[in-house]
């Protein structure tokens, strides 16, 4: 673990780390998404979450973004946690990912991205949440 990293535990207690995507252009895509505002909720396959995990996302718990290089990248604050089918997400939070224009185009990139992280099925569950942008770690600019 980086010295930066373990400064940054200290200062967000129970803080987790996670990164976007599954490869280094995706990762890099989702932060510089969150960066600019424009992606505020992500979800993930809640079979990837089991229970106890401390993965999991919880409610007012800030966590730690790294970029693909295991650099700490962002700060970001948990708002809500939901769980719903991946057939039954909204338009709202597909929008809230920032990732697509429609409601279609999200469901094709996840439909992808879950075939190739685990398996997909229409009825699949996903673990959804929303979150703030806390700390931008490039730009060391604390938005608090």
């Amino acid at each position: 673990m980086s010295e930066d990293l373990r400064q940054l535990i200290s200062r967000y207690p129970g803080a987790q780390t996670f990164k976007f995507g599954d490869n280094a252009t995706l990762s890099a895509e989702l932060l510089n998404l969150v960066r600019a505002g424009k992606k505020t909720a992500t979800c993930g396959a809640l079979r990837d979450y089991p229970e106890g995990s401390a993965d999991t996302p919880v409610v007012g718990r800030r966590d730690i973004a790294l970029d693909w290089d295991d650099r700490p990248a962002l700060v970001i604050e948990t708002v809500e946690v939901s769980i719903c089918r991946y057939c039954d997400v909204t338009e709202d939070f597909a929008l809230a990912e920032g990732e697509n224009e429609t409601l279609e185009g999200w469901r094709e990139d996840h439909r992808r991205y879950f075939e190739r992280n685990g398996g997909f099925d229409p009825e699949m569950e996903l673990l959804c949440e929303r979150f703030r942008l806390v700390e931008d770690l490039a730009e060391r600019i604390d938005v608090q």
